[in-house]
């Protein structure tokens, strides 16, 4: 890649009002996956706004907005619009009110990519070829890709070459965080029934009772990671959800359960999410139940494996932006997303190899929060500090809102400049 590509757009002073006020607009206003409509027409506005063709509606609630600059590669710069269903713990006076919250970072990731975009479109000179704007709805329930993928993403808006996507994360805010292999898991989820035979509680030999079995399903379970992984691969297998029965005195005929499987490899997600049918039909086959077991897979997602060489180029933009003691390393992470898919993870969905996905993690740790975490090293404070999906999560937006455009804005300029 050229390295006297010119430097990113940096007029972001007059825009951080303006942007900060979109944030905690859109953190007191949170939306559930699939729910995302005052999120995707604020979104869709201020694309508008900033002089991109904008479509909304895409696969569910999404937002495409596209800005053409000459000839040149196209980078889709993704970002999500949904919350989670979590009461918000952190005081804040624009802290959301129900029992919804961005405790995610969907709000600041939304707000780094309009601001990206209104410096792109006020900067022609610093970028060339086609941006693509992306808001995405359901990433929480890993749909929202793939919705907007069968809906056409890119046989209306055009293949990109480049996929660009940041993530919150509990590092001091101002720093930004790349990797050199997979980022995060690829999962699978499943829900599972078991059928036993319902009885009384006092005669339960005339019953098969569905509790235990599902009970021995959830301790076998534990053997997959302890004795079908190697210990240097990184898997985890949780039963989120056991739910059986009404009441006490009676046997019920039917238990369920959610499992959640999800490693950093696709071959080590393939066994262990295999290990676990494995195990559910075994175990009612040993306690006679009378019908099989019901196993479906509720939601998927790819590893989020960054392209190589963009990943070093836009990590050597990063460190001439900010400087090498604001870019660190990601270790592997069991977290998972569906990002991936709109790159060559993706491919079976939209027909395309050779789309090269750049992705990183953003602090959001204010200084005051970082050096009150306890801890000696950066790995206990990250231990000490709330994280993704905690009720007390709250990035700092004066140290982490301008870095996050910033890094968005100096990604898109750099990979136009190949």
């Amino acid at each position: 890649m050229d390295r006297t590509a010119p430097a990113p757009p940096t007029r972001l002073g007059t825009l951080l009002r303006p942007l900060t006020e979109f944030c905690l607009d859109l953190h007191l206003h949170p939306e559930l996956s699939g729910e995302e409509r005052r999120t995707s027409e604020r979104f869709a506005r201020w694309l508008d706004d900033a002089g991109l063709r904008t479509t909304v509606g895409v696969g569910g609630h999404g937002v495409v907005g596209e800005l053409a600059n000459g000839d040149g590669p196209t980078v889709l710069v993704r970002a999500e619009l949904d919350a989670l269903p979590v009461r918000e713990r952190t005081d804040l006076p624009y802290a959301s009110r129900g029992e919804a919250a961005h405790v995610c970072g969907h709000d600041l990731h939304l707000t780094a990519a309009a601001g990206a975009a209104s410096l792109l479109a006020g900067a022609p000179e610093t970028w060339r070829g086609r941006l693509l704007v992306v808001g995405q709805p359901a990433e929480e329930t890993l749909e929202g890709a793939r919705a907007m993928l069968t809906d056409g993403l890119y046989e209306r808006f055009g293949r990109p070459d480049h996929v660009v996507a940041q993530h919150a994360a509990p590092l001091p805010g101002g720093m930004v965080a790349h990797g050199y292999g997979p980022m995060t898991a690829g999962s699978v989820t499943f829900r599972i029934v078991v059928h036993g035979r319902g009885g009384h509680a006092g005669a339960p030999h005339l019953a098969v009772d569905p509790v235990v079995t599902a009970a021995h399903v959830v301790t076998r379970l534990q053997t997959v990671v302890s004795r079908e992984a190697a210990p240097a691969e990184q898997v985890a297998v949780t039963v989120g959800r056991f739910r059986a029965g009404e009441r006490a005195n009676v046997v019920p005929d039917r238990a369920e359960l959610d499992v959640t499987v999800r490693a950093v490899s696709e071959a080590s997600l393939a066994r262990a999410a295999a290990a676990v049918e494995r195990v559910v039909r075994a175990e009612c086959a040993a306690s006679a139940c009378p019908r099989e077991p019901e196993i479906v897979t509720t939601s998927r997602s790819p590893v989020t494996h960054p392209d190589p060489a963009a990943t070093a180029a836009v990590r050597e933009a990063h460190v001439t932006e900010f400087g090498p003691e604001r870019v660190a390393m990601w270790p592997p992470s069991l977290a998972t997303e569906d990002v991936a898919l709109f790159g060559d993870a993706g491919r079976r969905l939209h027909g395309a190899e050779g789309i090269a996905l750049v992705y990183w993690m953003l602090g959001t740790a204010g200084p005051r929060a970082w050096a009150e975490a306890p801890g000696a090293s950066a790995a206990e404070k990250l231990a000490a500090l709330p994280a993704n999906h905690s009720p007390e999560f709250a990035p700092d937006l004066r140290s982490c809102l301008p870095t996050a455009v910033a890094a968005l804005t100096t990604a898109v300029a750099r990979l136009t400049h190949a």
